[in-house]
């Protein structure tokens, strides 16, 4: 098994720079498929309340036989939670997940809208010095989104989550999030599969005798930020995570740098989504 890399945070904690998404994952089975990711190797595992499946995740790192010290969670407050009910929102995570606390909290998504993310963000602030909550970071902010939330807390995310992959690689908001000393991790980090079948990635696939998923999630590694790949397939879930024997050559990085889109979103636009 290979050992895997971890960034570290602004909060001078340690992340894994490669976890197991559980975005889609139905609640029945997630424990299996937790369970299946722990035994590859995965020591990230992400989820959140708006997954609907924090009960079955819990119960999979439990039944994993791991040692919860050394498994990196991360659950995230969805946007109709924020404000007020934040405090009570990640209790009743914490209960369905079934453990002691949470290793990363992240704010899903701005709403900038309802003006509720400070507030918010003042919450889960007292909810880490509580010790119920290791890190503390937000999901789908923009740099104006994070100076706000500096400017009025005094207190940087060790995390932002966004949407990020060949087709649309945010190299604006990467550097943003370097210039504020916070891990940018990537979400739907493979496209939903389009980039699977882009001619450049196959082509570089072939030469490594890596799968495009397996090159797409180098990539990732190699341009210094979390990915949290998410599989039903416990064959597929053991693919994702054997990208260590391989390195991808300047000019490989290079080809796929220019894959990028300026329409390449797939996902909702963070300033207007809520």
């Amino acid at each position: 098994m290979a050992s895997i890399p971890t960034l570290t945070m602004n909060d001078g904690r340690s992340i894994p720079q490669i976890g197991y998404g559980c975005w889609q994952i139905p609640e029945d089975k997630a424990p299996g498929l937790v369970g299946d990711a722990l035994k590859a190797g995965y020591r990230l595992i992400d989820t959140a309340a708006a997954y609907g499946n924090e009960a079955g995740v819990g119960k999979g790192i439990r039944d994993s036989g791991v040692p919860r010290a050394e498994i990196f969670l991360t659950t995230k407050l969805w946007n109709d939670r924020q404000g007020p009910d934040a405090a009570k929102a990640f209790e009743e995570s914490l209960a369905k997940l079934g453990l002691d606390y949470v290793d990363l909290y992240l704010i899903h998504w701005p709403c900038p809208q309802r003006r509720l993310f400070v507030e918010t963000w003042k919450a889960m602030i007292a909810l880490l010095d509580a010790g119920k909550i290791k890190s503390i970071g937000v999901s789908n902010f923009t740099d104006e989104h994070l100076a706000t939330l500096v400017g009025e807390t005094g207190v940087t995310p060790a995390v932002n989550q966004i949407e990020l992959h060949p087709y649309f690689q945010r190299q604006d908001a990467r550097a943003a999030d370097k210039a504020r000393g916070i891990v940018t991790e990537a979400w739907s980090p493979l496209g939903r599969g389009e980039e699977l079948k882009d001619p450049v990635i196959a082509e570089i696939a072939k030469a490594h005798g890596k799968s495009p998923a397996q090159v797409i999630l180098r990539w990732h590694i190699q341009i210094g930020v979390v990915v949290i790949p998410k599989s039903a397939n416990p064959q597929r879930i053991v693919e994702n995570i054997s990208i260590f024997d391989f390195t991808l050559s300047p000019e490989e990085m290079a080809r796929i740098g220019m894959l990028d889109k300026p329409s390449g979103r797939i996902g909702p636009d963070p300033a207007t989504f809520c």
